[in-house]
């Protein structure tokens, strides 16, 4: 059983502070399962977006826990980009949570990152 997407972003915003990154939830979705957007600010024009990984990719032993995939990346994300990116996905699904990462080295703390 996965957790409550609410329970899942409030521990992922501690990890993040914990670790010296000011994380923010800028846009709060369904609270039991709705799909959780990270945008990680590099401070310096550029941004990188992990959304949700496709079903595909998902590890059969550890089915409940939650994959990334990179959306946009820092090379080719601007700030811009990235809000435009995400508010596409809003339009999409107006369920979906938004957490928001200013990191200058770009670490996501994301645990599962699939390539």
């Amino acid at each position: 059983m996965r957790l409550k997407s609410g329970i899942w972003v409030a521990a992922y915003i501690r990890r993040c502070q914990v670790e010296g990154a000011q994380a923010v939830l800028r846009r709060r979705g369904a609270e039991e399962a709705g799909a959780v957007f990270i945008k990680v600010s590099k401070l310096d024009g550029r941004a990188e977006v992990y959304g949700p990984a496709p079903q595909s990719t998902f590890d059969e032993a550890r089915p409940a826990d939650r994959a990334f995939i990179r959306s946009l990346t820092a090379e080719s994300g601007t700030e811009a980009g990235a809000d435009a990116y995400l508010a596409r996905q809003i339009k999409f699904d107006p369920d979906i949570w938004i957490v928001e990462v200013e990191d200058r080295a770009g670490r996501s703390f994301l645990d599962t990152i699939v390539v």
